[in-house]
């Protein structure tokens, strides 16, 4: 019987920032899988020109502050957007700064984190 390895609800959680390619790497991600639930943390800029799905929730930060502070940030406009115990994260974008501070958020808020990319072979656990 398999109902262990059933996921009762799938949440995304991806940094979207700098880096070239990137952003295609995310979109990627988000139309070939089959997430419940997508939380894309990023700054203005990605606001402004990311084109978002309807299963999508833009955290927006300010990643120019520092570390401790954009960690705090993060962690307070994720833990109310988060109901299950663990995330598929995503940190293909972004500088190593954001994403000490997503991971550590996540951490704090006492959260499984399974690692998740686009492959060759399409979407897996890394």
């Amino acid at each position: 019987n398999n109902l262990s390895h059933k996921k009762i609800m799938s949440t995304l959680v991806a940094n979207l920032s700098t880096g070239k390619g990137t952003w295609g790497h995310v979109s990627r991600l988000i139309e070939d899988g089959k997430w419940d639930n997508i939380i894309l943390v990023t700054n203005e800029f990605g606001k402004e020109n990311f084109t978002k799905n309807d299963s999508t929730t833009l955290v927006i930060v300010d990643p120019n502050q520092g570390i401790k502070e954009l960690q705090q940030d993060i962690s307070s406009k994720l833990k109310d957007l988060i109901k299950e115990p663990e995330v598929y994260l995503n940190v293909v974008s972004g500088t190593g700064k954001e994403h000490m501070a997503l991971i550590s958020s996540l951490l704090k808020l006492g959260l499984g984190i399974n690692l998740t990319a686009l492959t060759k072979d399409g979407i897996e656990d890394i």
